[in-house]
């Protein structure tokens, strides 16, 4: 694998989640290192020149009043002490692998006058696999500082950091990658923390995760088609043609193609329930949102989010208001509300199929009838997956109080919307699951049913973890199996991948 190469521009949600899943290696671009020395210097010009420069030399917030004299390092280090306050479980090291490349990306553009060799010691961590402990409660997503703090704390040698799977303290993790901790020269602390790095770098993984359940969830509805014989009418792309709402006409082409064969079965009704008819209207609104959830990530990857913002090219600096991100967090508040809207289709669609048989299929999906329950308990235990998701769908993001003072009274909780659409994303694939199983074991039932191509293909791929159901079984371990394909990698039907929804966005 290539390594990624920082330029300030083009970097991408697949190159954040390559840096943090698969150790893909960060190098620094030509240009970088002359843009970051010239911030540098405009910023030293601009505080020995006598002007106020935030977080230099003035306090933070509420003591934005309060000039800083004396040792201006120093400051940097007690401004990192005092806002330590991050609590919780910590996040995991994906999480804070894409919180470090994300803010390398952004320190990468020039605007926040950071040291050079302080960008390097953080890319230097980034690729010896030195990582901060850093808690996952404390950012109100006004900036992720708080959190932020143990990634700035670790690269000084203070604080605890993660190193081949242990977790000890910074300076000893430091020593045995044979990386040294750095000073901070004045500002340098704040440049580290003061951007929303740990909702950017984690708002890439799930806008990838997102993609690849996308993927899924298209298998899963055709398969669903072929199990119930739907009317496939629907895909007709003169239909959405006619009404070219957000994503549709991309979603219908999706599942027309997983569904292609030389010569279509007949329908079994004029129209089947919404969940099946609607599919590309479900699906293309969630294409959109997810599209939506990439460009607002990939904004924030390729720009500088600082306060105050150096600008470079005219020799000053500025405060702005860079590091807050409403626009991000009402994306993922969209996202998952398109993720919820999907993910109750696809249970109303498993429930159709699991049903009472109305579709020519054996009740509960049964082959043996009787008193057997089939597939039906799991009825409730989708239900409680469904709620479990719509529960989370509930926006946060005008969740906050006024802090410090008052001077800090807007927010957007830009963390946990990220964080509950990544939970909905997880529970969402147990739905697809569910759907993969009973759409097999219709197919299974029905008599003389030759599979499209690539359908037929997605039946392999269940069929190589799970068996047919023939009689009662805990049916539980079997979607757990599925489940842990779908989500660690292993599932390879081969023929429909998420780079092909990408190509859509």
């Amino acid at each position: 694998m290539n390594a990624l190469v920082l330029s300030g521009a083009g970097v991408r949600i697949e190159d954040i989640a390559a840096v943090a899943r698969e150790a893909r290696k960060v190098e620094i671009g030509a240009d970088v290192i002359a843009r970051l020395e010239k911030a540098r210097t405009v910023l030293d010009q601009a505080a020995a020149s006598g002007q106020q420069v935030y977080g230099l030399n003035t306090g933070l917030g509420a003591n934005l009043g309060t000039a800083v004299e004396g040792d201006a390092s120093a400051f940097q280090r007690q401004l990192l002490e005092g806002r330590s306050g991050a609590v919780g479980e910590a996040l995991p090291v994906e999480a804070v692998r894409a919180t470090m490349i994300a803010r390398a990306a952004m320190l990468s553009t020039g605007g926040s006058g950071l040291s050079p060799a302080v960008f390097v010691a953080l890319v230097d961590a980034l690729n010896a696999g030195v990582h901060p402990v850093m808690p996952s409660l404390g950012s109100i997503g006004a900036g992720d500082l708080v959190l932020m703090t143990t990634l700035a704390r670790m690269l000084t040698g203070e604080g605890e950091a993660d190193y081949q799977g242990r977790r000890m303290p910074a300076a000893k993790a430091l020593t045995m990658a044979r990386l040294a901790p750095v000073g901070l020269a004045p500002k340098d602390g704040l440049s580290l923390i003061n951007a929303s790095a740990v909702s950017v770098g984690s708002g890439a993984l799930a806008v990838s995760d997102a993609l690849c359940a996308l993927a899924q969830q298209q298998q899963a509805g055709a398969l669903t088609m072929e199990g119930l014989a739907a009317n496939r009418t629907i895909l007709d792309p003169r239909l959405h043609m006619a009404r070219p709402a957000a994503g549709q006409q991309e979603a219908a082409k999706a599942l027309h193609d997983l569904l292609a064969r030389d010569e279509a079965p007949a329908p079994t009704t004029i129209q089947d329930p919404l969940s099946i008819r609607c599919m590309p209207s479900i699906h293309g609104a969630l294409i959109d949102a997810i599209g939506q959830a990439r460009q607002a990530v990939e904004i924030e990857l390729n720009a500088a989010a600082d306060n105050p913002l150096v600008l470079g090219d005219d020799d000053l600096v500025l405060s702005t208001g860079n590091f807050h991100t409403a626009a991000l967090s009402l994306a993922f508040e969209t996202l998952g509300l398109a993720i919820a809207q999907c993910a109750a289709a696809s249970a109303a669609r498993f429930i159709q199929l699991t049903g009472s048989g109305r579709n020519g299929l054996p009740k509960y999906l049964s082959p043996i009838g009787g008193a057997s329950a089939g597939f039906v308990p799991l009825h409730k235990t989708a239900t409680s997956i469904l709620a479990a998701i719509r529960h989370k769908a509930n926006p946060v993001m005008l969740d906050f109080l006024p802090v410090s003072e008052g001077v800090e009274d807007h927010a957007t909780q830009t963390p946990l919307a990220v964080s509950k659409c990544a939970a909905m994303i997880a529970l969402w694939r147990r739905l697809i699951a569910f759907e993969l199983m009973a759409a097999a074991q219709a197919v299974d039932l029905r008599e003389g049913l030759e599979l499209a191509p690539r359908t037929a293909a997605v039946h392999g791929a269940i069929r190589a973890l799970i068996p047919v159901l023939k009689q009662d079984r805990p049916l539980g371990i079997d979607a757990e199996t599925l489940h842990a394909a779908l989500t660690g990698g292993t599932w390879q039907p081969g023929l429909f991948r998420a780079d092909l929804v990408e190509e859509t966005l």
